[in-house]
């Protein structure tokens, strides 16, 4: 079966004319399925967002292939949307206008942005919000705004980079829980980069772990857990233990200058 999302010996070198040339990453290869949650770990520099501009269509590499669904990615299409940790929301939009803003650009017409809005921000918890601005919320109900605006245009792919790392510890954990509750509800293919180990171990069908700079795929790790995940299966010995393999892994490519 063709992997949903392909990515053969992907090569990337940033360029400058003051500065010597730094190559992120170097013969990158990943295969997702279709639906799979995957988590990206690696030192700091290795390239883990580098790969979802790639993905998502905002950098070309200079070697190897992006392919989505069989068909190589040649620039930014609706098939793919990010989640980012700054969460990207327009000051002067209401959360309604801001989940509605791939929708508008689309040329969506205004009574069916209005209810496609209204489902997903019932989706993410935020009802009786709608009219709020983005100052007045907290910085777990940015990033909800922020995911019910990328599900809003209906992605086949979603990638997450570090979208929680700003956020309190409790409100982190919170996050993570209702992630996996709208993954089990829209299926989607979900690619999330993340530096915690625990964060990947918890929601992901796999964890990539990467090499230090130019990154490249060091170890693939099966997360064998049961689904649906509450949090107390963190307290486990068999959580531990999938923790400690991936750090087992990881730990070789870390060094005094790159640390998660």
């Amino acid at each position: 079966m063709t992997p949903f999302i392909q990515a053969r010996n992907i090569t990337l070198v940033f360029k400058s004319k003051t500065r010597e040339p730094v190559t992120a990453l170097s013969n990158f290869s990943l295969e997702v399925g279709r639906g799979e949650f995957v988590s990206i770990v690696g030192p700091s520099g290795c390239g883990k967002s580098t790969f979802l501009n790639i993905l998502l269509g905002l950098l070309r590499p200079e070697a190897g292939e992006m392919r989505l669904n069989g068909t190589p990615i040649a620039g930014p299409s609706q098939e793919r949307a990010m989640v980012f940790q700054e969460f990207g929301l327009l000051p002067w939009r209401t959360v309604r206008a801001n989940v509605e803003l791939g929708l508008e650009l689309k040329g969506i017409p205004s009574a069916e942005r209005s209810q496609r809005a209204a489902e997903l921000i019932k989706l993410v918890g935020l009802q009786g919000f709608e009219r709020h601005y983005p100052h007045e919320l907290s910085g777990g109900m940015k990033q909800r705004v922020g995911l019910a605006r990328a599900l809003a245009t209906e992605p086949e792919v979603l990638l997450m980079d570090e979208p929680f790392a700003a956020l309190d510890a409790q409100t982190r954990d919170l996050m993570q829980a209702e992630l996996l509750q709208i993954w089990g509800r829209t299926k989607k293919t979900v690619l999330f980069v993340t530096h915690s180990i625990e964060e990947a171990a918890y929601l992901s069908d796999r964890v990539i772990v990467m090499t230090a700079r130019p990154g490249r795929t060091k170890d693939v790790l099966k997360i064998q857990l049961a689904r649906p995940r509450d949090y107390e299966m963190r307290l486990t010995a068999e959580f531990n233990e999938i923790k400690s393999r991936i750090w087992e892994v990881l730990k070789e490519e870390l060094t005094p200058e790159s640390r998660i």
